[in-house]
């Protein structure tokens, strides 16, 4: 029900903005592109999966316990899953099976990607931090999203950081959060304080995954970067890396599907001093294609996490 809650939400948020912008101009911008630069930007799916699968395999704890094609395998399903299940469950899903597969124990493997997702989640408020600096136009949503993202931080860093206060924060959120959630919350904390043990252990590892997430993340607005020559703009690139990691967040917001709506919106409302509106929505769709297209490459394994898929929807 939430799932098609979220896609008639985006439907409707979509509708007002193809309401108001020239359609036939829209079709136009993909008619008048660029069709290296769209090759070339489309194409970073590729080692933008190749490295996320590459700290998948650094996050294992014995080298070589997870092939590098399998991390694939794994990346690429939970892309499909994440498509179809609500709040990116397809991650979770990726949890179940790596234990199924007899790679990890099922709360080591719940760890391992609560850390990765954390990591992401931390890297991109990161940039947003770094766009909030050099955003010029510092009106009522501009600290809005200012205080979002640095509460966000901190709350993560510190959860991240501490021991102490993830055991607090997620005590007390069992103690105020409704039945059918207290369950999941235990789960939750006994994998994040197994994830603080086995991580904090080697800070050299903790390092190298820690950069390695900022580095991908630098791929994914460098990929937006690229998206924008294809459609022939132009965007200062440092423009671009303060921009893209806020639009992208405006799409992480839970109300609409894979973010469809709320991303392009803030993508249009942006980006408006560099080009128009039909522009914008061009850049809206392919922004999309980044979710799009890693799950059309997963199909091929989307069999092997239908029992996973059934086993987290039953959580």
């Amino acid at each position: 029900m939430k799932r098609l809650i979220s896609i008639i939400v985006s439907l409707g948020i979509l509708a007002i903005i193809y309401s108001k912008i020239d359609f036939q101009g829209l079709i136009g911008v993909f008619k008048n592109c660029d069709r290296v630069w769209m090759a070339i930007s489309l194409g970073m799916v590729v080692p933008l999966t190749a490295i996320t699968s590459w700290r998948l395999q650094q996050l294992m704890p014995r080298s070589g316990l997870l092939s590098f094609w399998e991390a694939n395998k794994l990346t690429l399903a939970a892309s499909v899953l994440n498509m179809v299940l609500p709040s990116k469950m397809g991650d979770i899903a990726k949890a179940y099976f790596i234990r199924d597969r007899g790679y990890l124990s099922g709360s080591l493997s719940l760890s391992l990607v609560v850390f990765e997702k954390s990591c992401d989640m931390l890297s991109l408020l990161l940039w947003c931090v770094f766009g909030l600096a050099i955003y010029s136009k510092q009106d009522i949503l501009f600290w809005v999203m200012a205080v979002g993202v640095f509460i966000g931080l901190i709350l993560g860093l510190l959860l991240l950081g501490s021991k102490k206060f993830a055991d607090f924060f997620f005590k007390t959120g069992k103690k105020i959060a409704p039945k059918k959630l207290k369950k999941k919350l235990e789960k939750l904390h006994i994998s994040w304080g197994e994830m603080h043990d086995y991580f904090w252990r080697d800070k050299k590892q903790l390092t190298k995954i820690a950069l390695t997430s900022i580095f991908i993340w630098f791929l994914h607005l460098l990929q937006i970067w690229f998206f924008i020559f294809a459609l022939n703009a132009s965007v200062p690139f440092v423009a671009n890396l303060a921009l893209s990691p806020l639009a992208i967040l405006a799409g992480l917001l839970p109300l609409t599907f894979a973010g469809v709506g709320t991303r392009d919106a803030a993508l249009i409302l942006f980006y408006q001093p560099f080009f128009n509106a039909q522009t914008g929505a061009a850049l809206g769709l392919l922004c999309t294609s980044r979710y799009f297209l890693p799950a059309v490459g997963g199909l091929p394994f989307f069999g092997q996490y239908l029992a996973n898929v059934r086993g987290v929807v039953k959580q």
